[in-house]
Order: structure tokens, then sequence, then C-alpha cells
């Protein structure tokens, strides 16, 4: 009987959602929000020059390069992985890799660099969906500004892709028509991100350690794989090569921090932080890639913006209990 328990595997440690550790981790998803603000123009401008898949592998190579001199490095990190709950390493795990795969499609299947925009946002639909999926799947309390604040953020997306005039559901079916794969690629993506994140939360959350050092390598080697049966550009230049290493490092930076804040901090917190990055996404698009959005763009990026922080205030960080008291 001694014996028996003695054999019995040590329970990874758990970290309490509070206090210092909780303030650490909801600073960190700030900081990947603002490290993913460039990320829609670098992989454009990299996908022109490599392709979307080489471009991918590239920038998911260097971060899993990173993740692996990491592991190697640390111990205690292969150790927390080898605790972390099987669900959460393949479902969280699939998700991350159909994101990151898919978002690249999408960016390099667009048409022009207007359509990029358009994808853009259409992608940064997951915090709406994450604060809905939050409700679904967490059990979070929710008031009734959830409704008018997911349609806010709909109808800002309905906007931009019917580029603001002539606003009506043949325009948009016949925009959508003219490179649906893009788009689709893009609204599949934004999904997977959600679910990624509220899975993250619900199977992973309060673990010392996240499995983003695990999942960015398998990505890399999923994309590496892929490209070897795609013909591609892949014209190599220093700007090319320069752009990989730091949107790579970026990426892992990025998904480290977003990981731990999903697992420790504040989540809705955190989703309500991310209603701003459609906006810096699209400035640093217009700048990094020389585009002139037209005015229906940008209205329908604050409809999505607004949108997203009424979503927020609608939902709870505690179980069964609403943001705001029921008058």
């Amino acid at each position: 009987m001694h014996a028996q328990r003695e054999m019995e595997p040590v329970a990874e440690p758990r970290i309490e959602k509070t206090g210092r550790g909780r303030t650490f981790a909801t600073a960190g998803g700030f900081g990947a929000i603002l490290l993913w603000s460039m990320t829609i123009a670098v992989a454009r401008s990299l996908s022109e020059q490599l392709g979307p898949v080489t471009a991918a592998a590239a920038v998911y190579g260097v971060a899993g390069m990173v993740s692996l001199a990491r592991l190697a490095c640390r111990e205690a990190n292969r150790r927390h992985i080898r605790h972390l709950p099987l669900n959460y390493l393949i479902g969280c795990g699939v998700l991350f890799v159909v994101y990151m795969l898919f978002l690249y499609l999408a960016i390099g299947l667009a048409a022009n660099r207007q359509q990029v925009l358009e994808i853009g946002l259409l992608n940064y639909l997951w915090p709406v969906l994450m604060l809905l999926l939050s409700v679904a799947l967490l059990r979070k309390a929710a008031t009734l500004l959830l409704f008018p604040g997911t349609a806010l953020a709909l109808l800002g997306v309905f906007l931009v892709l019917t580029h603001g005039a002539d606003v009506s559901w043949r325009t948009f079916v016949v925009h959508i028509g003219d490179n649906p794969a893009a788009y689709m690629l893009g609204l599949t993506a934004a999904a997977a991100w959600a679910l990624y994140s509220v899975l993250t939360c619900k199977w992973a959350g309060g673990s010392a350690a996240g499995g983003v050092d695990l999942f960015l390598p398998v990505t890399a080697v999923v994309l590496l794989l892929i490209c070897f049966g795609v013909q591609e550009p892949r014209t190599w230049s220093i700007r090319s090569i320069a752009e990989a290493i730091c949107l790579g490092m970026a990426t892992y930076a990025a998904y480290g921090l977003w990981d731990t804040a999903m697992r420790n901090g504040n989540l809705v917190l955190v989703a309500a932080g991310s209603y701003m990055t459609p906006f810096f996404s699209t400035v640093a698009s217009c700048l990094y890639l020389t585009v002139v959005p037209g005015p229906g763009l940008w209205i329908g990026c604050g409809m999505l913006i607004a949108g997203t922080l009424l979503s927020w205030r609608s939902v709870s960080d505690s179980d069964g209990v609403s943001i705001r008291p029921v008058r």
C-alpha cells in the first residue's frame, strides 16, 4: 500500500489566479495585443515575397527554434508540459496550427492590399467570438448588452465588406464572391483562435506553464511539410529574411504572453483590451503597406471596436456574477 502511494505521480503545481501573478499575466496579454498589431502588415509583405505557406513556415520556424532552445535550457518547462492535460495539448494544439495556417493563407490569397485590410478586420472578430464562447463554455454571466454588442461588431464587418457603398446583402455576397476562399479562411481563423483561447482557460487554467513552446515547433513542422507540396515564388532577400526573423521573434513572445494571460490572467479584461487591436492593426497595415483605406473601412472598424467593448461590458470575469448589478 505504501509502495503504491509512492509511485503515484506528483500533481503539477498550479497557480492561484489572484494577486501579483494574475496582474503580470494580464499585463502580458496586453503586450501580446501590441505585438499582434504588426502581424497582418508584415505577414502580407512576407507573403508577397515568399508565398503564404513559405512565409508562415519561415516565421514559425524562427519561433519554433526559440521555443526548442528554451525547452532545452529549462528542464522545469519540459516537466510542466508533461503534466499538462492531454485534451489541452491535443485540442488546443490542433486549433493553434489551424489558426496559424488559415490566417497566413487568407492574407496570402488576398487579391490586393485593400483586401488584406478587410481580412484583418474579419480576423479581429475573435474577441467578440471569445466572449460569446466564454459564456457558453466557461459559464460566464452576461447581461443583455451582449446581443447588441455582437450585432454592432458584425454590422461593422458587414459595412467593411460592402465598401460602405450600396450597403446591402447583395453587395456583401458579390464582394465575398470575388474571393470567397480568403474571406472564409479569415473567418475560420478568427473562430479557431477564439475557441483556442477559451479552451486554454477551461482545460489549462491555473497551470504553471502552457504548451506554446510545444505548439510553435509543431506548427513549423506542419507548415514545412505543406511547403513541399506547393509552388510559391520564395524570393529570398535581406528584407524577407529580416521580416521573417523579426516576425518570428514577435510571434514567439506574443503567443507565450497570450497563453499565460489565458491561463492565469483576467480573461475578460484582456479580451476588453483586445478591442483596440483592429484599430492598431489597421493603422500599422496602412503605414507599412502604403494603403489608403476608404471611410467605410474606418467606420466599420469603429463599429467593430464599439461592439466588442459592449460585449465585454456585458460579460463577468466571475462565474455566475454579472459585471453590472441588475437594475
